[in-house]
């Protein structure tokens, strides 16, 4: 059987091949209450025929039972928002994933929330995007939730935006409208990045849209004769975004000890960063000690090489004792490694922050005990303003300093994100109570706690000289599992 594509004749076995070898886009759209976040995605959907004839039947029904477009209108929003709630309020409140492709790329696009309540949603659908599509009303301009939306994207390191000038239909189309909005959003990124040039945003481009007519996102409009971009369709397709995976600090957080057998023994994980060759010098943290990598092993066999994001096991030429949790690394090129670090948390749970309670922190595949020494200061994501706080509530945003049980090896969050991030467990119900960024290591000296190890004095205990090598052994096995003790002798 064979398959016609752009003119060109293929069989089946070609034109899967060439579909496999199709890069991913992920983005997210994000923009204010009824800005058409999800008209636009399902607009595009419906406008790059990449609905099935069942889902087009759902629609076209739904549309005229509950849509808001008008008598013998679709309404493309209901593609996206499926919940009960939201058709019945016509606004988004979940993250919907939806997944398509077309002859250039693939996408999975996460379409988030606008609601300020619902922050932790579209932080969780922004967590892994490569380009944010921030839509904003032509009649309203650029408001409080757009410079919201858009600090949370440069929170999260997304370097691509894509301004969507959205209901242009409703201000005829006026490119004075559509120049203004993007003079005042151009000034407020460089307002944000004069107050933390870590938070820039490179690349930023406008659209003047009508997503519910369908102007700019598929095909060029005749109604804008003024603009000289590309569709919104043809730009994603083209757009080359950076790499969030660095390929020159090799990072290996180790999941799994694999031992199949007394001749093989394999360190099993995901490349975070970085490339490891056949040969490779490298060294096992927290112990320092050196080795040389013998082989890489995969499902389909031996690699000379291997990088982010692949699922390798490491097989060194030495024994090493390295257990889960634990990092290999190129000696020349170390994380930060140290229990004290000064980070941008997200607070995700309903129960406000409780500085005097102790959090399970996951760090990769490492877990360990830690507390939040103190909150430097709160952001107001509205108005960008740094206040004075002794804890966060649902969805508010803090720099906040914390210490941990154990070393952890970290890098920052804005130079690797694979090592720069972190999820806070609450240990009494397991709740992600939130999310943090790595923005600077500390010293014990920079917090304002004391050092709140609990301490095993051996020689106060009565312990005799013959048995602390077995309690020696057993601090350091509760020191793997997250809880510190510091041991005097």
């Amino acid at each position: 059987m064979e398959l016609h594509n752009d003119n060109i004749q293929m069989s089946i076995e070609e034109y899967l091949d060439q579909d496999e070898k199709k890069d991913l886009l992920r983005l997210l759209t994000a923009g204010s209450v009824d800005d058409g976040k999800s008209t636009l995605i399902g607009r595009l959907l419906f406008d790059s025929k990449k609905l099935y004839e069942d889902q087009l039947s759902a629609l076209e029904r739904d549309s005229q039972r509950v849509g808001n477009a008008g008598a013998g209108q679709i309404d493309y929003a209901l593609l996206l928002d499926g919940l009960k709630a939201e058709r019945e309020q016509g606004i988004t409140i979940d993250v919907a994933y939806r997944y398509f492709s077309t002859n250039k790329r693939k996408f999975i696009i996460a379409d988030t929330p606008g609601h300020e309540q619902y922050t932790r949603n579209m932080i969780t659908g922004g967590s892994t995007a490569n380009l944010a599509i921030i839509l904003v009303d032509a009649r309203t301009g650029v408001i409080t939730q757009t410079r919201r939306h858009t600090f949370l994207c440069s929170l999260l390191g997304i370097k691509h935006v894509v301004l969507a000038v959205n209901k242009m239909d409703l201000v005829d189309f006026s490119q004075q409208v559509f120049d203004g909005i993007v003079a005042d959003y151009k000034q407020f990124l460089t307002q944000l990045v004069a107050e933390n040039a870590s938070l820039s945003i490179p690349n930023v481009t406008c659209f003047p849209l009508s997503a519910l007519e369908g102007d700019n996102v598929v095909e060029r409009s005749c109604r804008t004769p003024w603009y000289e971009g590309p569709a919104l369709l043809d730009y994603i397709e083209t757009v080359q975004v950076v790499d969030e995976h660095r390929f020159d600090e090799f990072r290996f957080p180790v999941q799994y000890v694999l031992r199949p057998n007394l001749d093989f023994r394999g360190f099993c994980g995901k490349v975070a960063s970085g490339v490891v060759r056949k040969g490779d010098e490298v060294m096992a943290l927290p112990s320092g000690k050196r080795s040389r990598v013998k082989s890489i092993v995969t499902y389909d066999g031996d690699l000379d090489y291997a990088f982010p994001p692949q699922s390798i096991t490491i097989q060194l030429e030495d024994e090493i004792d390295i257990s889960r949790g634990e990092m290999i690394v190129h000696p020349d090129c170390l994380p930060h490694i140290g229990r004290q670090f000064e980070s941008m948390l997200v607070w995700m749970d309903e129960t406000p922050m409780d500085r005097s309670k102790s959090f399970y922190l996951k760090h990769g595949t490492n877990t360990t005990r830690c507390r939040l020494d103190q909150i430097k200061y709160r952001v107001n994501v509205n108005t960008m303003e740094r206040t004075e706080a002794d804890h966060l509530e649902l969805n508010e945003i803090g720099s906040v300093a914390v210490q941990t049980s154990k070393e952890l090896f970290f890098d920052i969050y804005h130079h690797n994100k694979a090592t720069g991030a972190f999820v806070l467990i609450d240990p009494i119900t397991n709740n992600t109570s939130a999310v943090g960024m790595i923005a600077a290591p500390l010293t014990q000296g920079d917090l304002v706690g004391t050092e709140d190890l609990p301490v095993l004095d051996l020689g106060k205990l009565g312990i005799a000289p013959e048995h602390r090598e077995a309690v020696r052994r057993a601090v350091s096995e509760l020191s793997r599992q997250g809880f510190q003790v510091r041991v005097v002798e």
